[in-house]
């Protein structure tokens, strides 16, 4: 089979950070070929840089989508606009891979879900961190039932001060929210895919405007001060789950939090048989996996880290974003079905937007089944 064409759509900070290198790693598999951003330089240098000798520039992704030889997308632009792209993909018959979340609300993630179904193509969504090792090791042992019956969990996405200030991060109308939209995402993403369990009944949440607007709570961040004028989402959201079988998950996730320790992309998992919890984040110089149990009348943790590369050796194959990569060329070039399904990133994005409702209501909110 010839190499898999990519058309890409957005050229900003996570093409050039995590797609652009990740699909460079398969040069003898895919090749990009079409480059779209609204900002003409951003796509004009990233063909410069990775596309094919002939790629093409494009301001606008309808004209992208015109081209024929593409066999996949990669919407890789800000939330609000990652449902009317991908569905336009599905319509033009490409392949497509879509930045996290799926999209900023139920609604428009339900638009991708049918444009999906309808087109027979491969769809995906770009949550890397099941990639990682300890997760990849802590997935394998949920399905060898070795927690037992997971009922309680924690899914932790809190930065003590890292806004991000570039890009349109802040920007509600591009965005559709804050952190919890931004990395809460990724943290519930690795909760809900190693407890196998997608079928939310309720949500209640809280979201706070309390340090996005205040000039002084900028001192400190990581990324520098950020523009509390221009500062339109939450700093802070938090959300507890109720899924159908009864089991219960707690999702915290902030920008900018008074507090010690930082986590993200997280988790912690409580079982029957034992616990297990991942540290991840800025505290910790490396991710951490340890499980808790009883063992011969007393109790224990058992940690776990990953190896890590080689000393001197710099192939970077077992990076999540190469890894990601790597299955989802695979899924589209063998008919294989992507690691990360439509419809448990759907479950996602309806979790994040009821959060967001109930905190805005004040009231539980009850899900439906529909996806």
């Amino acid at each position: 089979m010839s190499k898999l064409r990519i058309g890409i759509i957005g050229c900003g900070g996570i093409a050039n950070n995590k797609h652009f290198p990740a699909l460079s790693s398969f040069k003898d598999e895919c090749e990009m070929v079409a480059f779209c951003d609204i900002v003409e330089e951003r796509a004009v240098t990233a063909a410069k840089k990775y596309g094919t000798e002939d790629a093409k520039v494009y301001t606008d992704y309808n004209e992208l989508l015109k081209d024929k030889s593409i066999d996949i997308v990669h919407v890789l632009t800000p939330n609000v606009s990652h449902s009317p792209i991908t569905v336009a993909a599905f319509e033009a018959g490409k392949h497509v891979m879509c930045e996290k979340p799926m999209a900023h609300n139920t609604e428009a993630a339900q638009a991708m879900m049918n444009a999906w179904k309808k087109s027979g193509k491969k769809f995906t969504v770009a949550y890397q961190n099941r990639f990682r090792e300890e997760v990849q090791s802590l997935h394998k042992a949920c399905e060898k039932d070795e927690l037992g019956d997971i009922y309680f969990a924690k899914a932790h996405a809190v930065r003590r001060r890292a806004v991000p200030t570039w890009g349109v991060f802040p920007d509600k109308s591009q965005q559709g929210g804050g952190p919890l939209i931004d990395i809460g995402t990724h943290a519930l993403d690795i909760t809900l895919w190693l407890m196998d369990n997608y079928k939310p009944v309720s949500v209640s949440g809280s979201v706070f405007h309390k340090l996005g607007n205040l000039p002084e709570a900028t001192e400190g961040n990581m990324f520098g001060p950020w523009d509390p004028e221009t500062f339109e989402v939450e700093d802070s959201a938090f959300g507890y789950i109720k899924m159908e079988n009864g089991a219960t998950i707690f999702l915290e996730s902030s920008w900018a939090l008074n507090v010690v320790e930082s986590k993200e992309a997280a988790t912690t998992l409580c079982g029957t048989k034992s616990g297990a919890h991942i540290n991840a984040g800025m505290s910790y110089q490396e991710n951490e996996l340890i499980y808790n149990s009883a063992h011969n009348g007393m109790l224990v943790a058992e940690k776990n880290s990953p190896l890590g590369n080689i000393a001197f050796f710099e192939g970077g194959s077992n990076k999540p974003e190469v890894l990601e990569a790597k299955q989802w060329l695979d899924a589209v070039k063998n008919d294989k079905e992507p690691l990360v399904k439509p419809e448990q990133a759907f479950v996602v994005t309806k979790i994040l937007d009821a959060i967001y409702t109930a905190a805005e209501t004040g009231k539980e909110v009850v899900l439906s089944d529909r996806a």
